[in-house]
């Protein structure tokens, strides 16, 4: 192995993209709305991990409204209100769907259109 080769392979394997912010997010409710859709569709056979997913999507929501709420957030005002009030019905609606058997696609709906709109700011940069 030469020293050219062996530096790259050195280097290589700890030089990762950088990440920022809007990245960070976008990536957890990717995940979170993917175990959400599929938790759904195992929903008659595997209850608890739906409820795990509502939950989890539940606590990211509680995360982003605590974020908007901070008076140090850089976002305008408008956008914030927004946010906390997607956060507000996500607590109340996922309330309904394991109470009373709502859907659960008011919420797959909201993830999906603020992952458009992440996808959307990320490309405007």
């Amino acid at each position: 192995m030469t020293p050219q080769t062996l530096a790259h392979r050195t280097y290589a394997q700890t030089a990762a993209p950088t990440r920022t912010p809007r990245d960070t997010e976008y990536e957890a409710i990717s995940r979170i709305t993917r175990r959400l859709k599929a938790a759904t569709a195992r929903k008659t056979t595997d209850f608890a991990a739906f409820v795990q997913a509502v939950h989890e999507n539940r606590r990211l929501w509680g995360v982003l409204a605590t974020g908007v709420a901070d008076s140090e957030n850089a976002l305008p005002n408008d956008l914030r209100a927004r946010i906390f009030y997607l956060a507000e019905f996500t607590e109340q609606h996922s309330s309904r769907v394991l109470g009373d058997g709502a859907t659960v696609e008011p919420l797959v709906e909201i993830n999906t259109a603020v992952l458009r709109g992440l996808r959307q700011m990320g490309a405007a940069l």
